[in-house]
């Protein structure tokens, strides 16, 4: 066993929720990186979910002055990933959690999504370019959860006033759902 590593703040914030909502269940650490990042166990330790989890400064407050301000006012936080297109396909996590904290809403939320689910919306919407793909997500005050990487500012606008429509970037079904988590807990 390699010397033991430190948590990033997106592996603290999700299993902190985790304990705090889910009384009945155990987090678990790994002992070294192996593409899970936080393992959730029944009390009795029989059952589990595997996490990988993804984390972001909120990039809502660093673009604050910058063009967009309507639609900007109508978001909680948003984040800005790079995954690799390989990692996504050969995950064994049962989850990617993105963890997206909005500083000036004082808010943190969770897009919870198979690998399987998140490759095929990326494939989709990036046109399977690339083995890099740069995530933009974006939550609205209204509960609402997009990937807006290349919209128009038309398009982000329409977001603001709830009235865009796409279904591979619609990501609200994920947003803060635990529904796994929550089988374990009433094991």
């Amino acid at each position: 066993m390699k010397s033991i590593f430190s948590v990033h703040a997106g592996e603290y914030l999700t299993g902190s929720h985790i304990e705090k909502k889910f009384r009945h269940v155990n987090v678990w650490l790994p002992a070294k990186d192996t593409g899970i990042d936080l393992l959730v166990s029944d009390r009795a330790n029989r059952k589990t979910v595997s996490l990988q989890v993804k984390f972001s400064k909120d990039f809502l407050v660093s673009s604050r002055n910058r063009k967009e301000q309507e639609y900007q006012n109508k978001l909680r936080a948003s984040g800005w990933w790079s995954l690799n297109r390989a990692k996504i396909q050969q995950s064994r996590a049962d989850y990617w959690v993105f963890v997206l904290q909005g500083f000036a809403n004082k808010s943190t939320d969770y897009v919870v999504i198979s690998p399987q689910e998140l490759l095929r919306r990326l494939q989709s919407i990036h046109q399977r370019k690339g083995k890099i793909w740069h995530v933009y997500l974006s939550i609205t005050k209204e509960g609402g959860c997009w990937e807006t990487r290349d919209l128009t500012n038309g398009d982000k606008l329409l977001i603001a006033k709830d009235k865009f429509s796409d279904p591979n970037r619609d990501l609200r079904k994920f947003l803060n759902v635990w529904d796994r988590v929550e089988r374990l807990n009433n094991f």
